[in-house]
């Protein structure tokens, strides 16, 4: 009697190192569509040589990672104005110098160094009186000490001092560490991600290969609200938000069994 149809074994491998699959199937659906090369190092390489240059290669995973973050001004400056007007020019200068002593005294008492004091004088005359105006700029990290200098000054001195309006900015070392720290958080994000990809596919990561800053944004907003940082304040103030996308190929291969 005829002999029932067996089924047959079709081996299917692709040129990576992973074992060859048996793959059952019905003696009328088989087909035989790839071969296991005893060269596959040779064919490895041939491919790799081959790969359009900037594309992933046999062996390589590409993954991309992207990261956010927002930073508030961390400087402030505040003017400081004092005039006077007197018919004599050593009267209104000894005024101005008199009121620039109190108030170079107070920005001392809180800190403020001379570096971050730019001060400049100005005369002019008109007829009979002469007019003498001072600036001071004064430059702060602590916002803090700022407002309570600003309110000293406006309750101590009389209506010849004026204060400003507060003036916020990002110090050059403000902004690099912004930028740092949001290329290596889309770096963290962008391993995390290949980790997670390697260990779907029965792989081991390996070390990364080429590293790729993509794309770098930073966006100037007007205000920041930093009631949660300081809940003692109800200060808003501009920051930077800045955001990076970061292209990493790794090299994979299988996991060794033990």
């Amino acid at each position: 009697m005829p002999c029932a149809a067996r089924p047959s074994v079709t081996i299917a491998a692709g040129n990576s190192f992973a074992a060859p699959r048996l793959l059952v199937m019905d003696a009328q659906k088989t087909r035989v569509f790839a071969a296991v090369s005893p060269e596959k190092m040779e064919i490895y390489e041939a491919e790799r040589r081959a790969a359009p240059l900037g594309s992933p290669r046999p062996g390589e995973l590409r993954v991309t990672g992207t990261a956010e973050l927002c930073y508030p001004a961390d400087r402030a400056s505040v003017r400081v104005r004092v005039s006077s007007s007197k018919e004599s020019i050593n009267e209104a200068s000894n005024s101005v110098s008199r009121r620039l002593d109190y108030i170079l005294q107070c920005f001392r008492q809180q800190g403020v160094k001379d570096k971050d004091t730019l001060m400049r004088k100005f005369l002019q005359r008109e007829e009979d009186q002469y007019h003498v105006n001072a600036e001071v700029t004064v430059a702060f990290s602590d916002f803090t000490k700022m407002e309570q200098v600003c309110r000293a000054l406006l309750e101590k001195l009389d209506k010849n001092v004026t204060v400003g309006l507060t003036h916020y900015y990002h110090s050059p070392e403000c902004l690099s560490q912004l930028r740092t720290r949001v290329c290596t958080s889309a770096v963290e994000n962008a391993k995390k991600k290949a980790t997670e990809i390697s260990l779907l596919l029965g792989q081991t990561l390996g070390p990364p290969l080429l590293v790729v800053e993509e794309e770098i944004r930073e966006v100037h907003n007007d205000f920041f609200n930093v009631n949660e940082l300081r809940p003692s304040t109800n200060l808003s103030i501009p920051s930077v938000t800045a955001s990076s996308c970061v292209s990493i190929t790794f090299g994979i291969k299988d996991k060794v069994k033990l």
